[in-house]
Parts: structure tokens; C-alpha cells; sequence
């Protein structure tokens, strides 16, 4: 059983990093922008269910095998590359009829796009691997099970924290419904900005 101390302190630390704003948020922030309330907690959502993965991934042990691996390391990292330079130029050239909206992504697409973006985070494995490990004791059980624990306590935060930036960014994009122009160009420089930031992320 983990010491009530520990997770307390576990609790304090996570809600120190989920309230800074990150890759996720900025991620929500822009699909809420361009498509409103619905489509920011679907990808809020899908950002939280990459974050199973990666909480699998690490209690098996696979996020120190990319921590490892360069092979490994590169193939996530720059299969995340160009999937956010794929999203930010889609949302740069994505056709519509002048004065009109643009055709918004069906929710489960959205849900799905959340996903992979978390998944094909490098970062987001080897902060699981950093991280979580500090605050297991293995005179506490299985290291395995409390790293699924740590994980869902953040996972949970975490949703917390992409919900109100997605009701936040939602609620703008309502009121800002009549620059749709700007609001894509946002979305695509946030995906761009994304895709170029993973591009120099650093295996350390």
C-alpha cells in the first residue's frame, strides 16, 4: 500500500506540472478555438487516453526501452513530427467557401486525432519514466501496480486541467466564430509550432 504521505506529495507535485501550460494544452486550446466546446473535451479526451498508453508503457517497462534506444526514440519522435506538420498544414490549406465556416471534423475523428498526438509524444514517455518512479517504494508492493496508480491520479488531474481549457478555448471560439480565417491560421501555427518543438526534442 502506498504511504498516504507519499501520494499526498505525489498529489502537490502533479498539480504543479498539469496546471503549467504544455504541448496538450496549447493542442485543446487550438481545436476548441476552431471548433468549439465539443470538439476541445473530445480532444481533451483523446489526449487523456494516449496518457493510458503511456502509463501501460511505463509500468511494462517500455518507456525505458526508448530511453534506450535511438532507433526506437526516433521512430516515435518523428512519426509525431509529422503528424502535427500534417494537422498544422491541413489547417493552413483545408478548403471551405468563402465567408463561410470551415467543415468541422467529425467528434470521434477529433477524439482519435487527441490520441495519437499524446501517443507520438516522445517526451510525454520519458516524463512517465522520470517521473512516476521517484514516488515508488517497493517495500510498498508491486512497483508495476503503483506506477498504474501514480499514472491515474495524473491522468485524472490532467482531465481536469484540459477541461477547463477546453470549455475556456471553447467558449472564445463561439464568440470568435466570424474569423474563421484567423482562428485556422491559429490552429496551424499551434500544430506547426507543436511539430517543430517535438522536432527538437532531445532524448534527455
Amino acid at each position: 500500500m502506498i504511504p498516504p504521505t507519499t501520494f499526498a506529495f505525489f498529489v502537490t507535485a502533479s498539480l504543479a506540472l498539469v496546471l503549467i501550460p504544455g504541448p496538450n494544452h496549447l493542442y485543446i486550446t487550438a481545436r476548441g478555438l476552431a471548433q468549439g466546446r465539443a470538439a476541445g473535451l473530445a480532444s481533451a479526451f483523446g489526449v487523456e487516453t494516449g496518457t493510458l498508453v503511456h502509463i501501460a508503457a511505463a509500468a511494462a517497462g517500455l518507456s525505458y526501452l526508448i530511453s534506450r534506444s535511438a532507433t526506437l526514440f526516433a521512430v516515435v519522435k518523428w512519426a509525431g513530427v509529422a503528424y502535427l506538420v500534417y494537422l498544422g498544414i491541413r489547417a493552413f490549406t483545408g478548403k471551405q467557401e468563402q465567408g463561410s465556416a470551415p467543415a468541422p471534423q467529425p467528434l470521434g475523428k477529433v477524439f482519435l486525432e487527441g490520441v495519437l498526438v499524446n501517443v507520438l509524444n516522445p517526451k510525454v514517455a520519458l516524463f512517465f519514466l522520470a517521473f512516476l518512479p521517484q514516488f515508488v517504494d517497493p517495500g510498498a508492493g508491486s512497483p508495476a501496480l503503483q506506477v498504474v496508480l501514480f499514472g491515474l491520479t495524473l491522468l485524472l488531474l490532467g482531465l481536469i486541467s484540459d477541461m477547463v481549457y477546453a470549455f475556456t478555448a471553447g467558449a472564445l471560439g463561439t464568440r470568435l466564430n466570424n474569423k474563421t480565417r484567423t482562428l485556422r491560421y491559429v490552429s496551424g501555427v499551434v500544430y506547426l509550432g507543436l511539430g517543430v518543438a517535438t522536432a527538437f526534442a532531445g532524448r534527455k
